[in-house]
């Protein structure tokens, strides 16, 4: 054991879920408190659809899978992957602490019976509709799959590439039809997920850092110069 936490020092990452965990907890124990209704027309276009429970419970396995793979493979990468998914989830916290928010748009009663619809109504049960914007479920789906595209194995597989990018629109579009979320959330939750993506895979911050420095020295008085 001793050996493993000495080879594996960036566990303490970890340590993030006594963090989130109780500060998520709070914000759920709220749900019977005033919250501001997110909702838009598109909302009731969309059908209700139990079968996407299937992707929905999927993420669950989904999104820790990628954690223990990059875990294992890539020390670098497991960090990138740890900064874009807390950071969203940190900011999704601050939002529903200062917004507290929820939705109206689960149906009161389901058109047909069957073991689908049974799991649906324990997600119910477990999950509020409140606390949803962004969605989580969106955002970390687009981190997961970023992470995969990202890395030089399971992103030069067209298996795996194409197969992560199926899961990770099948759980999008599950969080509308099994109505979860609202379309608010999940444009928000895309769009913070294109976001970190571009901070994190595709900015260079040590030639930033340098362009900075050299724009400090130009501004630097030469000696021998009157001021």
């Amino acid at each position: 054991m001793k050996e493993f936490f000495r080879t594996h020092k960036h566990i303490w990452v970890a340590s993030y879920a006594f963090i989130y965990m109780p500060w998520f907890i709070w914000l759920e124990s709220r749900a019977n408190l005033p919250y501001h209704v997110i909702h838009m027309p598109l909302d009731d276009i969309i059908p209700f659809c139990e079968y996407f429970i299937i992707p929905y419970f999927i993420w669950f396995f989904y999104v820790p899978a990628v954690f223990v793979y990059l875990f294992f493979k890539s020390r670098k990468e497991f960090y990138q992957y740890a900064v874009f998914a807390f950071t969203g989830m940190t900011l999704f916290l601050i939002i529903s602490t200062v917004y507290p928010n929820g939705h109206l748009l689960r149906p009161m009663e389901f058109e047909r019976q069957n073991i689908f619809t049974a799991c649906v109504q324990f997600l119910y049960q477990a999950d509020t509709s409140t606390n949803i914007f962004p969605s989580l479920h969106v955002f970390n789906s687009v981190a997961a799959h970023m992470a995969i595209a990202h890395n030089q194995e399971l992103g030069s597989n067209r298996w795996v590439r194409g197969g992560s990018w199926i899961l990770m629109v099948s759980i999008i579009l599950a969080t509308v039809f099994l109505k979860q979320h609202s379309t608010v959330d999940v444009v928000g939750g895309i769009l913070l997920g294109f976001v970190l993506n571009q901070a994190i895979y595709h900015t260079d911050y040590s030639l930033l850092k340098e362009q900075r420095r050299q724009r400090q020295v130009r501004r630097r008085p030469r000696r021998g110069m009157i001021a």
